[in-house]
């Protein structure tokens, strides 16, 4: 075919994510789009994918795009008239330690919650689906019956073979080398063959979307790794109808394929394949053998199944694959540049996801926005540093390996840090803090002087006691802590005040001084952010938003600022220190380094002034995520160190103690404040999320969402935000724990944490369906806690006030 001069919509790349893109795309009525691959369809990396298709994800959004998936790859062949290879086989995942038999439990009480139909099964029992599995020294497994596997190759070709049958051009041999751009918008794409114009550029380059991002300026972190499996000769006892097996202890997953065993894994420590740029030319091409690098696995594969100790080793495939930084793919329109799309970075689980994900890219590109939350792989969620190869490098080693590792709760990533510090991270790090690590900020999680670090555990974590002190230092005295990592966006100009009011759903025409808590809705309701804006004057609004959140809410904003507006947005996040002093003795600490009158007439909660500290000025807001008294200081980067050490001095005699994220996010929960990704999301309502305060239905000119809101007043909720307290005091719970009511699924939690004032852990968590539509104090219910029924009581308000 030859090349167009235009198209609508232009997908580059032509593997499984390209080829669904295009399908879905023409399924919602899209049809002047053009698919262009440099090779052939395939010839990347799908045509050696090893093709396991399974459903469960770590959340409810993501496992009903799995399950889209599936129910589209069984209906495709019929479709199309392309085999597919699909086979429903079903999957065993299996379980060698204590430890991993209670993660497996709490994935069986997710998927029942999520609706997919998940069997705990005995050892013997996995024996028998797969006779080739040595099951001695197993705890148990996991049943899925309606995962399965495909035939990658055919797979994609009978998703083009659907795109074409809607109109979808594919055109092969055609190597994009650039995209043209006018006033912050795509507006075509060049090649060797000629220039396209077009309104969309949609990047589904898979290991070469990084490189291709680049030619556009737009930040795709993804980087290639080494990726490998056996195919072996026939094997006796291996049938057509054998369970894929995934053995996440040995780092190992199986599939039967021509009366033989397909065996790869995910090794500890990964091997990043360090080609920059990739040839275009690399196609339908393998790596060197590395028996090196395969051995463990190999090994682990040996003592999981003998028969492969004797059986024919046809070959070894190292093929390339892209990983990201979190181990999440990536999905969205850039930040960087309006109308580029990217859908890549499918961590080598690319045919199993890309069903979905092709439909929800297609959603966004029409829609202009997502149909739901997709914070786990929006493009936004990656800041532009996210792009540093070195980084990327040997963040691919350590997050291929983390694929089926046991993941610890809040366990953090280890490659690649520190990167953006405090300038007190030296100071604390001497006094023995831990640190964490959100969105590239190191951030304390908790000091432990100088014992050692306690080693990861599913129950009660060595840190608890050195929490609970931090707590207890809030809440009886007075607490530091360095939040420095805020995002924080400084909106200006005449028409700044007018986008507020149109963005946010609070009132935010305030007087100067004042901070207000606001959310920012979507056109269905759902809260794209929340955060609190501080008027600084007329036409001068900072607004304080989470770590993880700056690019995103930037982009936000960005989006809904008129052509002809006078406003502009600038990210200073890196230019103030945000220091929080918590507790009844806040303001006795500041009165002993500060002159001004921070009592409550002077400074009203919600306000904010500009005071001296020190030799410093800062800003003093009265402010408290925790709950109680409190301020949040806003320091000039520079001036951070010594406002830090005036107030460490002054707090002698105060009880003064340093404190970090763990206890101050176990003290919002216990306190009912909501976190933007974790109670509140695209998803989630403020009826829902019991934000009604933060609404100002009657304010003059409305705001985006509140059509909406005004249709869900009076109807039943879907789901509603409840407080989840655990009355064994024993017991210690993580977050994602199925809520029963009745005996039944009933909802999940989000958030938890130790609450001194409950002596248990106190969570927030979604109670959905007619759960969500009665009053509950203290309702008695259960959550599935590492496969346990542990006793709660749901409250629509804890504490009670």
């Amino acid at each position: 075919m030859a090349l167009p001069t235009h198209a609508q919509i232009v997908i580059v790349g032509g593997g499984i994510a390209g080829c669904s893109t295009a399908y879905h795309l023409a399924k919602l009525g899209k049809t002047d789009v053009l698919l262009l691959e440099q090779g052939q369809l395939t010839s990347g990396t799908t045509w050696h994918a090893a093709g396991l298709v399974g459903q469960m994800r770590p959340n409810r959004t993501m496992t009903q795009m799995s399950k889209y998936g599936i129910e589209l790859y069984a209906t495709l062949e019929a479709e199309t008239g392309l085999a597919t290879g699909w086979k429903q086989c079903g999957s065993v995942n299996v379980a060698k330690t204590p430890e991993r038999m209670k993660v497996l439990r709490k994935q069986l009480a997710m998927a029942r919650s999520f609706g997919v139909e998940c069997h705990e099964i005995s050892p013997a029992e996995a024996g028998e689906k797969a006779p080739v599995l040595r099951t001695d020294d197993l705890q148990g497994a996991l049943w899925l019956p309606g995962d399965g596997k495909a035939n990658p190759a055919d797979l994609c070709m009978s998703l083009a073979k659907g795109a074409r049958q809607r109109g979808v051009k594919i055109v092969e041999g055609v190597e994009v080398t650039g995209v043209t751009i006018s006033r912050e918008r795509v507006t075509g794409i060049a090649t060797a063959q000629g220039e396209v114009t077009c309104e969309v550029v949609i990047n589904c380059g898979g290991q070469w979307a990084r490189q291709f991002g680049r030619l556009a300026g737009v930040n795709v972190p993804l980087y290639p790794a080494e990726h490998f499996y056996i195919v072996t000769g026939r094997i006796p006892g291996v049938l057509p109808e054998m369970p894929v097996l995934r053995d996440p202890d040995g780092f190992i997953y199986y599939k039967e394929e021509v009366g033989g065993l397909v065996m790869g894994g995910f090794e500890p420590q990964a091997k990043p394949w360090k080609v920059d740029p990739i040839p275009s030319t690399f196609q339908f091409q393998l790596l060197d053998e590395d028996w090196d690098q395969f051995e463990i696995l190999m090994k682990n594969a040996i003592h999981r199944t003998p028969c492969l100790e004797t059986a024919e080793i046809k070959m070894l495939l190292n093929g390339p694959e892209s990983f990201t930084p979190d181990g999440n793919f990536i999905l969205g329109e850039a930040p960087e540049l309006r109308n580029y799309f990217v859908c890549a970075g499918f961590n080598s689980a690319g045919i199993a996801n890309s069903g979905g994900a092709g439909r929800l890219i297609a959603e966004w590109v029409v829609g202009g926005e997502p149909s739901t939350d997709v914070w786990d792989v929006d493009i936004r969620r990656f800041a532009s540093f996210t792009g540093n190869r070195k980084a990327l490098a040997e963040r691919t080693g350590e997050t291929l390996g983390l694929h089926y590792a046991m993941r610890w709760p809040r366990q953090e990533l280890e490659t690649a840090r520190p990167l953006r510090t405090s300038p007190l991270y030296d100071l604390l790090k001497g006094k023995g803090a831990e640190f964490g690590s959100k969105n590239g900020w190191e951030r304390v999680n908790y000091f432990r002087g100088t014992a050692a670090r306690p080693e990861p555990t599913l129950s009660a974590p060595g840190w608890l006691p050195w929490m609970i002190d931090e707590q207890r230092a809030t809440r009886e005295h007075v607490a530091l802590y360095d939040q420095t990592s805020f995002g924080k966006l400084l909106l200006q100009g005449r028409d700044a005040l007018a986008l507020l009011q149109r963005l946010c759903a609070n009132d935010m025409d305030v007087p100067v001084g004042r901070m207000v808590y606001t959310p920012m809705l979507n056109a269905r309701g759902g809260i794209e952010t929340d955060l609190t804006v501080m008027r600084q004057g007329p036409d001068r609004f900072l607004l304080v938003t989470g770590s993880a959140q700056s690019t995103r809410d930037a982009d936000w904003i960005r989006r809904h600022v008129d052509a002809d507006a006078h406003v502009t947005l600038t990210d200073v996040s890196a230019l103030y220190s945000v220091l929080s002093v918590m507790g009844p003795r806040s303001r006795e600490l500041l009165a002993r380094v500060s002159p001004d009158d921070l009592s409550p007439d002077a400074l009203r909660f919600s306000w904010t002034r500009e005071i001296d500290l020190g030799h410093a000025r800062v800003t003093a807001a009265r402010m408290s995520y925790v709950g109680g008294p409190g301020f949040e200081l806003y320091v000039p980067i520079e001036m951070a160190r010594h406002v830090y050490l005036a107030l460490t001095e002054a707090g002698a005699g105060l009880g003064l103690r340093d404190a970090g994220y763990y206890a101050l996010d176990a003290l919002r929960i216990e306190q009912g404040r909501r976190a933007w990704g974790a109670e509140l999301g695209p998803d989630e309502t403020p009826w829902e999320a019991g934000l009604h305060f933060s609404v100002k239905m009657d304010k003059p000119g409305g705001f985006l969402g509140r059509d909406a809101l005004a249709a869900q007043r009076g109807q039943p909720l879907r789901k509603k935000l409840v407080s989840v307290v655990l009355r064994d005091p024993q017991a210690y719970a993580w977050g994602g724990e199925s809520i029963e009511l009745h005996g039944a699924p009933a909802g999940e939690l989000g958030s938890v944490g130790f609450s001194p004032l409950a002596g248990a852990c106190v969570g927030l968590g979604y109670v959905r369906g007619a759960a969500a539509n009665v009053p509950h104090a203290a309702t008695p219910a259960h959550i599935l806690l590492w496969g346990e029924r542990v006793p709660v009581e749901l409250h629509d308000q804890w504490p009670p006030r």
